[in-house]
């Protein structure tokens, strides 16, 4: 048993760390002395808690640069004054009120499991329209309800490929936390004065292209990298 603590540390995770110590950190000791006693972040992200799609690696973001919130297929609750355990909306509140970011961006992504067990929550009749619900998971089910609106909305269109309807589904959760995001006080208030824009991004995994979200529209554009 290593004394110092080393032995109780995942290989993958330990072998990780050293290569920050050895390559990055040189790099960024500056950054990160200069970050101990606070941020700044101007954008936040609500992102998927996806292994394959890190915010900071998808924009190439320094330390600092972003604030980051990751759940279940990046859903937004609407919102909730009542008592519990808000998350989503405590990281939301912490970043608008707090840090005043000047720009909230919820970002999706493709093959979204969350979105897949949102659309496996509810059966599916003849005509396409939801029946009886089927049960998921103790905690993944009242949390992808969430999306329950965007679900309707993509199934009433009667699409029947299972994965055009997953993307749409994709697609339209992302529309619908932007609904619930302006449900909050602080938010609508921001928006409104201008301190504040909120946007809406999907990333394609296998290809990793980025899509924006017209904001008058609600289609998804392709992102044109760097020539």
């Amino acid at each position: 048993m290593q004394a110092d603590g080393t032995g109780h540390v995942p290989q993958q995770l330990l072998k990780g760390y050293r290569r920050f110590r050895t390559n990055r950190y040189p790099e960024q000791a500056a950054l990160l002395e200069e970050l101990a006693d606070g941020q700044a972040p101007r954008i936040m992200i609500i992102a998927c808690a996806d292994s394959r799609v890190d915010p900071a690696t998808i924009f190439g973001a320094a330390p600092g640069e972003l604030f980051v919130a990751r759940n279940v297929a990046n859903l937004v609750p609407p919102f909730d004054a009542s008592g519990g355990y808000h998350g989503t909306s405590a990281a939301i509140e912490f970043a608008v009120m707090g840090l005043q970011v000047e720009h909230l961006v919820v970002m999706g992504h493709a093959r979204c499991g969350g979105i897949a067990a949102c659309l496996a929550a509810a059966d599916h009749g003849p005509d396409g329209r939801e029946s009886a619900p089927r049960a998921v998971g103790r905690f993944i089910d009242p949390w992808v309800k969430i999306a329950a609106p965007a679900r309707s909305a993509v199934l009433a269109r009667g699409e029947s490929d299972p994965d055009a309807v997953q993307q749409a589904l994709e697609y339209e959760s992302i529309g619908l936390s932007l609904d619930n995001l302006r449900t909050f006080p602080f938010i609508a208030e921001a928006e409104q004065a201008g301190r504040l824009r909120l946007h809406g991004a999907w990333f394609a995994i296998r290809g990793g292209l980025l899509h924006w979200r017209d904001p008058e529209s609600g289609r998804f554009a392709p992102v044109a990298p760097a020539a």
